[in-house]
């Protein structure tokens, strides 16, 4: 179907209002969750050739989440649709405030490569929840995930409700050059200036997820041992490709040594003495970003890891010490398993240089003292993170995920996707029974004396 008609097509559909039923949306998502685990081998299955990833990493990452987000959201939308009253004021006695929620429309999802099936499916539950019909793009660079989201949700749902639309960038500008309500993005800052360039012809809103340098900090009154397992897996998980894994690590000078050395001693255990030989250990996307990631290897000195293979598309889990905020790796988000170390004497000097670079997507710290985690907190911003961990903080459909400034914009999950998805709109119902004249004219004297009390 031509993607001008797939559109039209949708767009009649929502106006017909069937989506706006609070209980079809429930067994919309029913259905969804249903067909996911019928096919989650299948799952495993492409996950494993786009990204040679493993079965429990794909159901701790992708398939675990959605199913999880799906069970939060049928378990909550009904109290999520209700009209919410809040208070009315005494000058406009007498009548009763409520928000009210509305689905946007026709909107439009488009999804990155690193995690495929997650991050296609996380938005298009929340855009389902709020009554939306809903074009999903996935990446091209996932295909084989891609063909799967197709089937899945050609077998839940008619195209004119939800359709899937495949191919590289012709499809993308093609969609972009399409009036939709909302647009939600997952990817690059470079392609979401794009997005919001295009969105902006038609005044339509959207959500970014970005990503950028998002700092880990380790000050010498940290917990080591454990602050390098949480490091080492999150940072080297999927291979560094995940928009909020470490990027770089900033570690107080006292411990550096101290810390390097449980960083490798946890690379191997996590991941064996010869990672590239590991059968759950994956591979780089594609052979582009594999030479990028080489290029970044060039400056510094290779502290652990730094083996690749080729054939594979690898490279193992790799430290890189003597770097300089002006060397390339320090330039651009890393997006792969090289994780390059700085260090700082002051807290205060970590503090400047986060503030003086991007709104990262997110920020973690390892620390024993309350003050350090306060004053970081306070002093920096950046879309979400940790204190003393990694990546968990997006794990859960109870708190809203999402970038600041360069990192992006909007926040989703749970309760949030929902909202994200939805405009809120403010109704006031006025009774008929009495009618206040204050508001009227003539302006006479007892009017502006009762103005001056109600309005206070």
């Amino acid at each position: 179907m031509e993607i001008e008609t797939l559109v039209k097509k949708q767009r009649a559909y929502f106006e017909k209002g069937k989506t706006r039923n609070v209980q079809w949306r429930i067994a919309a998502l029913k259905t969804l969750k249903k067909s996911i685990l019928d096919h989650e081998e299948e799952i495993n299955q492409a996950l494993a050739l786009d990204l040679k990833k493993s079965p429990f990493e794909t159901y701790m990452c992708e398939t675990g989440m959605v199913l999880s987000e799906l069970s939060y959201m049928i378990r909550h939308l009904r109290g999520f649709s209700r009209e919410h009253t809040v208070y009315t004021p005494l000058a406009q006695f007498h009548a009763r405030s409520f928000t009210s929620s509305q689905p946007y429309g026709v909107v439009l999802v488009m999804s990155p490569w690193n995690y495929p099936f997650m991050l296609s499916m996380e938005p298009l539950i929340g855009a389902i929840a709020a009554g939306n019909c809903v074009v999903v793009k996935p990446s091209a660079y996932a295909p084989a995930t891609a063909d799967v989201i197709d089937r899945i949700l050609r077998e839940c749902f008619a195209p004119h409700f939800v359709s899937v639309v495949k191919g590289g960038r012709r499809e993308n500008t093609r969609l972009l050059d399409q009036k939709f309500d909302f647009i939600f993005f997952t990817g690059s800052v470079s392609v979401g200036h794009l997005v919001m360039e295009k969105a902006s012809a038609n005044l339509t809103p959207v959500c970014l997820e970005l990503g950028g340098k998002s700092p880990c900090i380790v000050d010498k009154t940290a917990n080591l041992p454990l602050a390098a397992r949480r490091i080492v897996f999150g940072k080297y998980l999927n291979l560094g490709q995940t928009c909020v894994a470490p990027d770089y690590l900033f570690v107080q000078e006292d411990v550096k040594e101290k810390l390097l050395f449980e960083i490798e001693k946890c690379i191997r255990k996590q991941f064996g003495a010869d990672p590239l030989s590991n059968p759950d250990y994956g591979k780089i996307i594609n052979e582009k970003h594999f030479q990028r990631l080489l290029g970044l290897m060039e400056k510094g000195t290779i502290r652990i890891g730094g083996e690749t293979k080729t054939e594979t598309l690898q490279i193992a889990p790799t430290v890189l010490t003597d770097i300089l905020p002006s060397d390339p790796i320090m330039g651009q988000e890393i997006f792969g398993p090289l994780l390059p170390v700085l260090t700082f004497h002051d807290i205060s000097e970590v503090i400047t240089y986060v503030n003086r670079h991007e709104k990262p997507l997110a920020l973690y710290l390892f620390t024993g003292r309350r003050s350090t985690a306060r004053r970081v907190l306070e002093n920096t911003s950046f879309g979400g993170g940790c204190i003393n961990d990694t990546i968990i903080h997006l794990a859960t459909s109870q708190m809203g995920f999402g970038g600041v400034g360069g990192s992006g914009m909007g926040s989703y999950h749970g309760r949030d996707s929902f909202e994200l998805f939805s405009h809120k709109r403010s109704i006031v119902k006025k009774y008929t029974w009495m009618d206040m004249p204050i508001r009227y004219q003539p302006y006479t004297g007892w009017k502006n004396f009762l103005l001056r009390i109600f309005v206070r």
